[in-house]
């Protein structure tokens, strides 16, 4: 029996952290995440102990914004020499991947503080013999992110949502990002196939115009939020952009979608779902009482529509207790639609069958399903 691999982050509560430990916890076969509380730092016996259990770590705790750029490099070298002393005292050699910047090359005291942490990080590999990975990663942008903070596309999709577009401020120039999932991948094979490289060049996934983007979500905003359209997506750019501005949406504030019900002497006819991309459209009956889901996706985009009876629909973050809940009726035809990382559920709660029309932009392929079981 292979033993779990045994992985520590800090600032795991982070966008990119946070991330990582969803990613981890998803194979549970592999890996073994090792909590970490922040208040470590200032506990020298807790650290060494956290430090001891670890196979990896994977250090992203740091101070991106503050009023006094001092404050910013203080603090981030303050967090590297506390590990890198914890390490010393336990005489614990992790394999350790230290998320650097391209704001390495910058005149800024957040760059300045990274390249000299990865120093410091350097100096304590070569004394104890052990392996390091120093990452130089450029702008990171995808689900979760923190307005004015971690990216501006946070700020962009923040604000697009909120209605609060008119205070938007970009200036234009071009931009190399990296999509979050797309940095876990090379994080998780780093932890898998360990390199000897102490600086790697993290590549990035596209380089774009600042004003390219804000059009793109300005177009999302007026197809998805005020139509319920899904919008037309032609690259992966575009799936992880939309994926990220789905993130900001409010589930109160948007769910259910009531859709246009179109009756005379015939009967009627509901449009359900407007489509920009492809996908698999399927339908499912439902027997009293019965309740289907219970999983979640980290790519995909999914549509419920209730056509026939009264459906409960719950959705809940996999990493947070805070459970949404949304009852539909086929009388009242509605929608919802399934955030990538959201649990979810639907149960029957009429009397008879339900019929649920659902849409999603992936055929489904048993060899990479995007399907990951767990309990509203």
């Amino acid at each position: 029996m292979t033993s779990l691999k045994r992985i520590g982050i800090t600032g795991v509560s982070g966008f990119i952290g946070g991330h990582l430990k969803r990613n981890l916890e998803i194979r549970k076969e592999l890996y073994e995440v090792i909590p970490f509380d922040k208040h470590f730092f200032s506990n020298h016996s807790l650290l060494e102990i956290w430090v001891s259990k670890c196979d990896v770590i994977v250090h992203f705790a740091a101070l991106n914004r503050h009023n006094s750029e001092s404050t910013i490099y203080s603090e981030n070298v303050a967090l590297v020499e506390q590990l890198i002393n914890a390490l010393e005292r336990s005489g614990a050699t992790p394999h350790l991947i230290f998320a650097s910047s391209i704001q390495e090359s910058k005149d800024n005291m957040y760059g300045k503080s990274k390249a000299e942490g990865r120093r410091k990080f350097e100096e304590w590999a070569h004394r104890n013999g052990a392996r390091l990975n120093g990452l130089i990663i450029p702008n990171v942008f995808g689900p979760f992110g923190k307005p004015n903070y971690n990216s501006f596309i946070s700020t962009f999709c923040f604000k697009l949502i909120n209605e609060d577009a008119g205070r938007i401020v970009a200036q234009d120039g071009r931009v190399k990002l990296i999509y979050v999932q797309d940095l876990i991948k090379i994080i998780l094979k780093l932890i898998d196939e360990p390199r000897e490289s102490k600086k790697i060049k993290i590549p990035y996934s596209i380089e774009v115009g600042v004003y390219e983007v804000l059009e793109r979500l300005e177009y999302f905003h007026r197809v998805y939020i005020l139509k319920g359209e899904i919008p037309c997506l032609k690259s992966k750019f575009d799936y992880d952009l939309f994926n990220t501005f789905r993130s900001f949406i409010s589930l109160e504030r948007s769910y259910p979608f009531f859709l246009r019900k179109n009756e005379d002497n015939r009967g009627v006819f509901v449009e359900l779902v407007r489509l920009g991309v492809g996908g698999q459209v399927s339908f499912s009956t439902t027997k009293e009482g019965v309740i289907r889901g219970n999983h979640f996706h980290t790519r995909k985009i999914e549509r419920f529509a209730v056509i026939q009876g009264k459906a409960q629909i719950k959705l809940r973050k996999i990493d947070e207790q805070k459970l949404y809940s949304f009852d539909l009726d086929g009388d009242n035809p509605a929608f919802v639609d399934m955030p990538i990382w959201y649990t979810h559920s639907l149960k029957n709660i009429g009397e008879g069958d339900l019929y649920t029309i659902f849409w999603i932009n992936e055929a489904f392929d048993p060899n990479d399903p995007d399907t990951f079981l767990e309990q509203v």
